[in-house]
């Protein structure tokens, strides 16, 4: 039996970008196509086949401890960058103030997807989910940077609507207008007996 089910859900690139691999900001760049290798995109800040662990998982490893970088790639949905645009007072939320990898359009939900789904392109680029991206003040920094008095509401505004980290499993490119077919574990969500 297959681990992973093929879905009839799929989305559409719309954008597409690179953190530089010089300088601290997050801001992303624009660009009309990614190729991706075994360590992530080319060129860019984030790949690499490990990274120093963050204070994201110092429940598991102390700050700074090299990692396997299941973070090569940061995810987001057009759908959900419009409402927190809205909500933040904004017609629009640029995708480089996030630094943001790559914007889908077409999945509901698209947030929560579950651990371990697959997005795959027609050439057979893919890329794995890891989890739910967690804002941060990082971007609110740089809305403001650019749009002042909208910056600081960020961090509210995009709680589970911060898109997906992800890395990649099969390299391959990625171009504006791709198709993805999402891919999801063929498992029921995790329900625990309670601890006596």
């Amino acid at each position: 039996m297959p681990a992973l089910l093929p879905t009839d859900y799929s989305a559409r690139i719309t954008w597409l970008g690179r953190v530089p691999v010089a300088g601290d900001a997050i801001r992303s760049q624009a660009v009309d196509y990614l190729t991706l290798g075994w360590e992530g995109p080319e060129n860019e800040r984030h790949a690499g086949l490990t990274r120093a662990s963050c204070s994201r998982v110092t429940s598991q490893h102390p700050k700074g401890t090299e990692i396997r970088n299941v973070r090569q790639l940061s995810i987001v949905s057009a759908e959900e960058l419009a409402l927190i645009a809205t909500e933040i007072g904004l017609t629009t939320l640029d995708p480089v103030w996030l630094g943001a990898s790559v914007v889908v359009e077409g999945l509901p939900d698209f947030s929560h997807l579950p651990p371990s789904s697959r997005l795959q392109g027609a050439d057979g680029v893919t890329m794995v989910v890891d989890m739910q991206n967690r804002p941060c003040v990082l971007p609110g920094r740089e809305i403001e940077a650019d749009a002042a008095g909208h910056g600081n509401a960020f961090k509210a505004a995009a709680k589970g609507r911060r898109g997906v980290t992800a890395w990649v499993e099969r390299p391959g490119a990625l171009a504006l207008g791709d198709v993805l077919r999402l891919h999801v574990p063929d498992q029921r969500p995790w329900a625990p007996s309670p601890i006596i």
